[in-house]
């Protein structure tokens, strides 16, 4: 057994790993970086980047679809699926080569292999121990299922779904979160008649009610169908179609199945309980500051609590790695870190929701007001309706900023601002939005928090 030893040992290469180690190397610390895969996790390699390439594409079969409404003469003739992927892969394997350059010139060390943290607080890789006066725990996620439903065959996750090299005809989505809108977004771009089950009340659920009800007619609109408030039952395949049954016993028959219900921590296995380090439902349990209960033993990312992003991961390996090193950052609460769902239209905001600040407030302490799209003239030129939704503490702060629209994700950044600053209304009227744009619309409803509407009643 050879022995190594470093300033600190990182868990895992996905986001919140690896930007723990780039932080860390600024600093001055030596760090290896254990990845059982590809650095880059699965943001890289199987989420975040290979999905929004083909939301991109998507994106480009619907503009040429609608071409002749801008005045461009253009024909669609179908999705070349072996191109998608290229285009896809190619994405990838460029961020992939970049980030494996930024990994080398700051001299961290990678080690390939799957570790298991020991009680002594070494990482075991094989018959290699790697020792950090501190550790790192940044091992990711994976995609959930449901009891007695097995991925296999025409039952999918969003891993098989991205490696189909078809487009199927009828789909059924069992999930209207983040992922599976996502994907039905994709698919019916691509021409496939798509049906999301979702067991809450709402696609989207967890967003403002606002935003959930304008996706909702917005996917009605594309010929989108969605079963909501009903759960479901179960599913069974043959060679060719996947049978999908409800608890009403409303069936779906479809030529694939894409099971979009969330994602679990990647903790199994990997001897954090037998070292000492809490856990609950397989999450590490970690301080405001990410420390684990174990001295010196540190946790990031999707295995923490809270919300699985991968913007949440890189902000908490870049904390970490400047907590050891003797830095102060802030802590950064989930409600003030930005959500993005990129289907078209885009969802997204920041903050909390106006059900969220009655609850905590009192209905007479919140205002709300929304914007709709329809009077922005940027997002009338590139086609796409939606809304801006502000939430205030009356005589207050913003709480919420929430947005529905076509690249209304390229906006939240400055909701994230005015949340995070606690910002009033009043603050960020007089301060000017370039005209025309749609950031403009998030203007407009600040401007009517403040009383003095512009385009608005």
């Amino acid at each position: 057994m050879t022995e190594h030893t470093f300033d600190i040992v990182i868990l895992g290469g996905g986001s919140g790993g690896y930007a723990a180690a780039l932080r860390a190397a600024e600093l001055g610390k030596s760090v290896a970086l254990i990845e059982k895969d590809k650095v880059g996790g699965t943001c890289l390699h199987r989420g975040c980047i290979p999905t929004k390439a083909l939301l991109h594409s998507a994106e480009i079969a619907e503009n040429v679809r609608d071409a002749a409404k801008y005045g461009v003469g253009a024909s669609f003739e179908g999705i070349d699926a072996a191109g998608v992927r290229s285009y896809r892969e190619g994405i990838v394997a460029k961020k992939y080569k970049g980030l494996e350059g930024l990994i080398k010139a700051r001299g961290i060390t990678v080690v390939a292999g799957s570790g298991s943290l020991r009680p002594d607080r070494s990482v075991a890789v094989g018959d290699d121990v790697y020792t950090g006066a501190d550790v790192i725990l940044a091992t990711g996620s994976y995609s959930r299922s449901l009891p007695g439903l097995d991925i296999g065959g025409r039952i999918l996750t969003s891993e098989q779904a991205l490696g189909l090299d078809v487009v199927p005809q009828k789909v059924v989505i069992l999930g209207g979160g983040v992922i599976g809108v996502e994907f039905a977004s994709v698919w019916r771009s691509f021409g496939a008649e798509v049906t999301i089950v979702e067991a809450l009340d709402h696609l989207a659920p967890n967003e403002d009610i606002a935003l959930s009800k304008g996706l909702e007619r917005a996917f009605r609109r594309r010929g989108i169908t969605y079963s909501l408030g009903v759960r479901f039952s179960g599913a069974t395949q043959t060679e060719d179609a996947v049978t999908v049954t409800l608890e009403n016993g409303t069936t779906y028959e479809a030529d694939y199945l894409l099971v979009a219900v969330g994602r679990g921590p990647a903790t199994a296995d990997l001897g954090f309980e037998e070292a000492g380090v809490a856990m609950e439902r397989g999450f590490v349990l970690a301080d405001p500051e990410l420390r684990t209960n174990v001295a010196h033993v540190w946790a990031v990312g999707d295995i923490v609590p809270g919300l699985q992003l991968a913007h949440r991961g890189f902000l908490q390996g870049i904390a970490v790695a400047e907590r050891i090193a003797g830095l102060s950052p802030a802590v950064i609460p989930d409600a003030q870190i930005p959500r993005v769902t990129y289907c078209s239209p885009e969802v997204a905001s920041v903050g909390v929701t106006e059900a969220a600040a009655i609850a905590e407030h009192g209905t007479d302490a919140i205002v709300a007001y929304e914007y709709n799209l329809a009077g922005n003239g940027k997002s009338e030129i590139i086609g796409t309706g939606g809304l801006v939704k502000v939430v205030r503490l009356k005589d207050g702060p913003v709480l919420g900023v929430h947005l529905l629209g076509d690249r209304v994700g390229e906006l939240i950044t400055e909701g994230q601002l005015a949340v995070s600053w606690e910002a009033h209304p009043e603050d960020i009227a007089p301060l000017i939005h370039a005209h025309p744009t749609q950031s403009e619309a998030l203007g407009e409803a600040f401007l009517a928090l403040a009383g003095k509407p512009l385009h608005a009643m």
